[in-house]
C-alpha cells in the first residue's frame, strides 16, 4: 500500500486515533476558543455539569454528557496503557501520557504492538518518531476523527442526532464508571456504548456498535494512574529531541472545495463541512504542483474525510470498501473529461454514509 496514500495514512494512525477517540479531543486553543465562545453562557452549565455529575446523572441528556467527556479530557492528567479491539480480532495497545496546564494540552502515545512508533501531541501540532527509519512526521492538525469532537454542528443539532440513556455503574481499570449509551436517530452513523469516569467524566472505555447494536470497536483502559503527575514541559522537551532523525513536514494550505472546483449536489444528512486543506502530493510518480483535497465533515461526533487527487493511470488502483474496526474506507474513480480524479473517502461512519458522499461529490470546472 502506497505510504502516501489516505488510506494507509488511515491505517497507520489507527491506533493514536481510537486513543483520541476514547480520552476525548486533542485540538487547537484557537478552535477550542471559537467553541467557548459559541457557546456563551453555556460555559457555566458546562462547568456545573461536572460539579454535578454524581449527584443526578439519570437526568442528563446527550450535550451534558459529552460536555463532561470534553472538560475532563481537557483539565485531568494521567498516565495509562490503552488497548483497541476490532470485531475481527484485532488488537493494539499503546502507552499514553497525557498532561493539561491552562490551554496546553500535550500527550505521548508509544505503541506497545507492530512496529515501534512514538506520536506526540502539542495541541495541533502532531510529530510521530519512526525510529527505524529514523524519521519524523510532522504536521498541524487543527481538529482529528475524534470523539466526542463536537465540531461541525449546533449542540441542538446534535441532539437531534443522538440520544442519550444511562444504562447503570460499571468498572473499567478499577476505576468507578457511568455506563451511557449514545444511540443515532438514522442508519447513517454509529452508536457508542461509553464508560465514563463518575468523578471526572474521563471517557475510560468506548464502544462502537452497528445498527444491530454488535460492536464493531472497542477501545479502554487496561490500566490507568488519574491525576498522574505529568509534566508538560518534560514531555514538550521529548518531543523537541529531534536529534539523530530526519524530519518531514507536510504543509497543508487552507483551501475552499469551491476554489478547487468541487461540491456536493446535495446534502448528507447532519454532516457539515468543517475544513478544507490541499497538500502537495508526493507519491511515486505525482507532477509538479499536483495536489490532494481534504475535505472533512462532521456531524459533532462522526467525522469523514473525502481525499481527492489526480487519477494516476501508469498505477491503476482497485475500487472498493475496505473496513479496519469502526473505520470504514471507500476508494473510486471520478470520471472528467479534462482528466479523471481519485476519491477515497474515510470516516468512521457505515458504509451507506461514505457512498452517499461518493454520489454526491461533483466537479464544477
Amino acid at each position: 500500500m502506497n505510504p502516501e496514500s489516505p488510506v494507509w495514512h488511515s491505517a497507520s494512525a489507527r491506533l493514536a486515533a481510537a486513543v483520541v477517540v476514547a480520552i476525548g479531543c486533542t485540538v487547537s486553543p484557537a478552535v477550542w476558543a471559537g467553541r467557548d465562545q459559541a457557546l456563551g453562557p453555556a460555559r457555566a452549565h458546562q462547568e456545573a455539569a461536572v460539579a454535578q455529575a454524581a449527584a443526578d446523572p439519570a437526568s442528563y441528556g446527550v450535550i451534558d454528557w459529552l460536555r463532561r467527556m470534553h472538560l475532563a479530557a481537557r483539565r485531568t492528567n494521567y498516565v495509562g496503557t490503552f488497548v483497541v479491539t476490532a470485531a475481527a480480532g484485532n488488537l493494539s495497545s499503546a502507552r499514553i501520557w497525557h498532561a493539561c496546564e491552562a490551554d496546553l494540552q500535550i500527550e505521548r502515545v508509544e505503541t506497545l504492538s507492530g512496529p515501534p512508533r512514538s506520536t506526540f501531541r502539542r495541541n495541533d501540532v502532531v510529530m510521530t518518531f519512526l525510529p527505524e527509519a529514523k524519521l519524523i512526521k510532522s504536521e498541524r492538525r487543527e481538529n482529528f476523527d475524534v470523539f466526542p469532537n463536537l465540531l461541525g454542528a449546533s449542540e441542538s443539532a446534535i441532539a437531534e442526532l443522538y440520544g442519550a440513556r444511562l444504562l447503570g455503574k460499571g468498572r473499567v481499570a478499577g476505576i468507578d464508571a457511568d455506563v451511557v449509551q449514545l444511540a443515532p436517530r438514522d442508519a447513517l452513523r454509529f452508536g457508542y456504548r461509553v464508560w465514563s469516569e463518575r468523578r471526572s467524566g474521563l471517557v475510560l472505555k468506548l464502544q462502537t456498535l452497528d445498527a444491530e447494536g454488535r460492536i464493531v470497536e472497542q477501545s479502554a483502559f487496561s490500566e490507568l494512574q488519574l491525576d498522574a503527575p505529568v509534566k508538560t514541559h518534560a514531555l514538550a522537551q521529548m518531543m523537541n529531541n529531534t536529534a539523530g532523525y530526519r524530519v518531514e513536514r507536510s504543509e497543508l494550505e487552507r483551501t475552499t472545495a469551491a476554489a478547487e472546483g468541487w461540491s456536493l449536489r446535495g446534502v448528507v444528512a447532519g454532516f457539515k463541512p468543517v475544513s478544507c486543506y490541499r497538500r502537495a502530493l508526493t507519491a511515486r510518480g505525482a507532477e509538479p504542483g499536483e495536489r490532494t483535497m481534504q475535505w472533512t465533515f462532521s456531524d459533532g461526533l462522526a467525522t469523514v474525510s473525502l481525499f481527492v487527487e489526480p487519477y494516476d493511470a501508469q498505477h491503476p488502483q482497485q475500487e472498493g470498501t475496505m473496513a479496519l474496526g469502526a473505520t470504514n474506507t471507500l476508494t473510486r474513480r471520478i470520471p472528467d473529461g479534462q482528466g479523471d480524479w481519485w476519491l477515497t473517502a474515510v470516516g468512521e461512519v457505515p458504509p451507506q454514509t461514505l457512498e452517499a458522499f461518493a454520489r454526491n461529490l461533483v466537479r464544477n470546472r
